[in-house]
């Protein structure tokens, strides 16, 4: 079997802004500690995703490493300052055009383009917004990232923003914990519908969550998320949630960060692949086959030793194989279903 894989989240530009920016552009093209280079890539048949612009927040230390326990309540970060999360966003699209100048990626803004992607060498990149710290309210910069190929967004990560409130990283929780989207976020909402950017709600809150399908007129869409009745983190989605966005039309992206998979809610590595299967046995059920993806958060956690990294996507392909899978449905979950929302949610 030999499938190619499109992601629904990845943090490798954040690790490559880290390791020194445009500059370090090449390492992606060479071995490298990251989850993902072109190298890890080859070996995992892994054909592009979506490619995250983050802002970590200042001072706070290893969230991750809080989560660990057998409870935890990470709080809210402070918000952003505008100016020093679009320094970041900016610094980081400038390595991701690097990328596509050093024939690495290109930057997808249409479906063809993705599908002539996954037939080739060359990794589709979704540019995608994780948090809109970096979007002012005149939405100028909003403009200038779709310009650079900007094609998905989630209105906020796991702390407030001008648009909305984040969901904490917290277990045992549900998503439950705060106010919906301000007036800004409601226009934001109506801007990247008339601009045909998608719109992510791994991050946001169940109020938030509410609002975006209330004034989204396309599909709901969480780009990496789990199932909260096999893993009551704040971060998972609900079956309420699952019913809403099956009936959008829309899909979820099955999240390999630890945290999110086991029931025990801890980010450790130790888990077997599967409890990556009941997580997606469970989202097939709710959402159906065509309303079920990948969203790995490679680069951005910790995902279970059992893959590694995106060298290690075979190990759950055949696993799902093994599971009674069959290769059409194998085909929806690693590439086909996203292809399908992509094309019912971009329209320009």
């Amino acid at each position: 079997m030999n499938t190619r894989v499109f992601d629904g989240h990845n943090d490798v530009l954040s690790q490559l802004r880290d390791a020194g920016g445009v500059a370090a552009a090449e390492r992606f093209l060479s071995v490298s500690d990251f989850h993902i280079d072109t190298i890890k890539a080859a070996k995992g048949n892994f054909g592009g995703g979506f490619f995250a612009l983050w802002v970590a927040s200042p001072g706070d230390g290893d969230y991750q490493a809080l989560m660990v326990q057998e409870s935890y309540d990470v709080p809210l970060p402070e918000p952003v300052d505008y100016q020093d999360a679009l320094k970041v966003v900016l610094e980081q699209t400038a390595i991701l055009i690097r990328l596509q100048q050093l024939g690495a990626v290109d930057i997808c803004t249409g479906i063809e383009q993705l599908e002539r992607c996954l037939t080739t060498d060359t990794l589709a990149a979704i540019l995608h917004l994780e948090g809109c710290e970096a979007i002012d309210p005149d939405f100028h910069t909003l403009d200038v990232l779709y310009a650079a190929g900007l094609r998905s967004l989630g209105p906020v990560w796991s702390r407030s923003t001008v648009f909305g409130e984040g969901v904490p990283f917290r277990y045992p929780s549900s998503s439950d914990t705060g106010g919906g989207l301000t007036d800004l976020g409601i226009e934001l909402v109506k801007r990247c519908n008339a601009m045909g950017i998608m719109i992510d709600l791994s991050h946001i809150n169940a109020a938030g969550f509410y609002d975006v399908a209330k004034h989204s007129h396309y599909p709901l869409v969480a780009t990496h998320s789990n199932v909260h009745a096999l893993c009551p983190h704040a971060r998972n989605l609900t079956d309420e949630q699952l019913q809403m966005i099956k009936a959008s039309g829309g899909m979820v992206g099955l999240n390999f960060a630890s945290a999110f998979l086991r029931a025990d809610g801890r980010m450790l590595p130790d888990v077997p692949i599967d409890q990556m299967l009941r997580h997606l046995d469970y989202l097939l059920k709710a959402l159906g086959e065509n309303g079920v993806g990948l969203g790995s958060d490679f680069d951005g956690a910790v995902v279970p030793d059992a893959l590694g990294d995106v060298s290690g996507l075979p190990v759950l392909i055949s696993a799902m194989q093994a599971h009674g899978y069959g290769q059409a449905l194998i085909e929806k979950l690693c590439h086909g279903n996203w292809i399908d929302v992509l094309k019912r949610t971009w329209h320009r």
